[in-house]
């Protein structure tokens, strides 16, 4: 595919196609309130890493030189940092998501802009993840999962079909596109379209954008973004809903260099107010190319719509917490008060998590697990009934229960809780671990037979099991092998 139709718009056209042909810098985004982006550089530099900061955008550093590819880290297994593209960065800052309220994902898989907006939401407030892709799900729970974030609720349905009925703050709509602003992985050449693609992209596009409208509350604000140049996917959906719905544009402030929308193109007009949106190209940013137009509905929170400041109104529904004063707003019944009961008690006595470790997470007993999150709400009672949507997770898995009833804490919890968990855990070398990850039983000297927190260097990594003097892991076997590479 030519990109000679874009010489007209994209200023300093050379040197858009010099670096579009250039690898594209990697660039990580630190988790926030896991570890400050100085503390990251410096113990990556133990390791031969060179790290930047990228300017004006927080928590995102570059990768100078690298003895491996990150990924392959102990850090990034850990959720430390989430390798993402820099010009993607932009994007839920420009949302700009507050803890507390309420925010819809609409195409959120594989999570790049998902954690990202939990990062700044704080962890609090319901964000709903939604992908249409249970194969994309998986991936973006997988990350979710590693990341550590409690307050994302993972939904499997069509963007397009979601109810209505529960007013959102803000709504991200990161629309699947062409993807041309990712030539940079092709060094230079973006795949062909097949015959109609423009048509069938186009629509979605714009059927989810007008589908966000509609489940925005009157004064909230949502995003459209596309990683894409094209006009038809970019400036003219925006223009189609600008013509009959109830938004206006507001304008963008993006603290990387970008460039106006396009009120024109190929002797076709847009609405003027799209000056007011952005696009990011790959020489301005030495990154991919992204398209951002933020939208506020009309209207107030006074006009009777759904507000994040009153506690539990229209649509919206309390997630029941185990752990609630007094129990309040939760009627649990005796098998889910006695699992609860065995839960506080393991992490008190056994694991030695002090209470101010769990402030502010409430337990759910769902499908037999115990899951760990920090929601509060759920759109779920006006999404009543299964319909075109199915819940696929709500906050972190925290416990399953074994088959003589006791709770067995996921690998994910026990990585979520880092170096609170001092107690139950051994601590192992670095060839003790190999040896564990090939499949052998590693002897372990004055433990008791039970599940155990497995360490190395002090952090929690994954849970083993003890039995007559010998450990052996319980990592899932992919993720099992992802460590042992990273280890190798």
């Amino acid at each position: 595919m030519s990109f000679e139709r874009y010489r007209g718009v994209i200023p300093e056209f050379g040197k858009f196609l010099e670096y579009a042909s250039r690898p594209e810098p990697v660039t990580i985004r630190v988790r926030s309130g896991r570890i400050e982006p100085d503390a990251l550089v410096e113990r990556m530099a133990r390791q031969g890493f060179v790290l930047r900061p990228i300017p004006d955008q927080a928590g995102f550093l570059r990768v100078q030189s690298a003895p491996k590819p990150i990924a392959l880290t102990l850090e990034h297994w850990l959720g430390l940092f989430y390798v993402q593209r820099a010009s993607t960065g932009l994007a839920a800052p420009a949302l700009a998501p507050k803890p507390g309220e309420r925010v819809l994902d609409m195409c959120a898989a594989p999570g790049g802009k998902t954690t990202h907006l939990a990062d700044l939401m704080e962890d609090r407030g319901p964000l709903v993840a939604v992908d249409s892709n249970v194969g994309r799900m998986r991936a973006l729970a997988g990350n979710v999962y590693r990341t550590g974030h409690t307050n994302v609720l993972m939904v499997t349905a069509d963007g397009r079909e979601l109810p209505g009925g529960a007013g959102f703050d803000r709504v991200l709509v990161d629309a699947p596109c062409s993807a041309e602003g990712t030539v940079r992985e092709g060094r230079g050449r973006v795949r062909p379209r097949s015959e109609g693609y423009e048509s069938y992209v186009t629509a979605l596009q714009e059927g989810l954008l007008r589908r966000a409208i509609e489940l925005t509350r009157p004064g909230g604000a949502i995003l459209y973004s596309t990683c894409t140049f094209a006009p038809e996917e970019n400036e003219a959906i925006v223009d189609a809903v600008l013509a009959d719905m109830p938004v206006d544009v507001i304008p963008l402030h993006l603290p990387a260099p970008s460039s106006a929308g396009l009120t024109e193109f190929e002797g076709r007009r847009f609405d003027e107010r799209l000056v007011d949106t952005a696009r990011i190209y790959p020489h301005q940013v030495d990154s991919g190319g992204l398209f951002l137009a933020l939208l506020r509905r009309r209207g107030t929170m006074d006009d009777g719509a759904v507000t994040s400041a009153s506690s539990h109104d229209a649509g919206w529904t309390p997630i029941p917490r185990a752990d609630a004063p007094d129990g309040a707003g939760d009627q649990l019944d005796s098998e889910a008060e006695l699992k609860l009961d065995s839960i506080r008690q393991i992490l008190k006595a056994v694991w030695c998590v002090e209470p101010s470790a769990l402030d502010g997470v409430g337990w759910m007993l769902r499908n037999d697990r115990m899951w760990a999150h920090g929601c509060g709400e759920w759109p779920f009672d006006a999404w009543a009934g299964r319909g075109a949507w199915d819940s696929v997770a709500v906050g972190l898995r925290a416990f399953s229960f074994d088959s003589g009833g006791l709770p067995r804490p996921s690998n994910d919890l026990l990585r979520w809780l880092g170096e609170s968990v001092t107690g139950r855990g051994v601590d192992l070398s670095l060839e003790s671990w190999r040896r564990l990850l090939s499949g052998v039983a590693v002897e372990v000297e004055g433990v008791t037979d039970g599940y155990v927190a497995l360490r190395l260097d002090g952090m929690p990594i994954g849970r083993g099991f003890v039995r007559s003097g010998r450990v052996r892991h319980e990592i899932p076997r992919v993720h099992a092998r992802s460590l042992a590479t990273i280890l190798s």
